[in-house]
């Protein structure tokens, strides 16, 4: 799979990248659809949450608990923000590689309903 995300962890295309260890990467999204909008992504591929397997929940939380510690250090997880994984097509999901949307910076209001 060779998608755009991919891309960003193989440096082959530019990304504002904000945190990276030997499992995963965090950058800004490039449409932000709040003040504070981060993708944390896998370096392993795995398409969507529909496709993961158990040996993949320990990634998975991985994803989870470096979108908490980011929070906490840019010192808005206090306040609150939002974790989103969509998965596939009617889910919202554009790019076929596992990622979760951190949000923040603004008060997000309820999630929302169906369009």
């Amino acid at each position: 799979m060779d998608t755009i995300f991919h891309k960003i962890i193989s440096r082959e295309i530019p990304a504002d990248i904000l945190y990276e260890d030997e499992h995963l990467i965090a950058f800004r999204d490039t449409g932000p659809q709040a003040p504070v909008h981060l993708l944390f992504v896998p370096k392993q591929t795995i398409a969507s949450l529909d496709v993961a397997k158990p040996e993949h929940a320990e990634l998975i939380g991985r994803l989870a608990l470096a979108a908490a510690e980011y929070a906490r250090k840019e010192g808005f997880a206090e306040d609150g923000y939002r974790v989103v994984m969509n998965c596939n097509a009617h889910g919202g999901q554009t790019v076929y590689q596992l990622h979760l949307h951190l949000l923040a910076g603004a008060h997000l209001g309820r999630f929302g309903t169906p369009r």
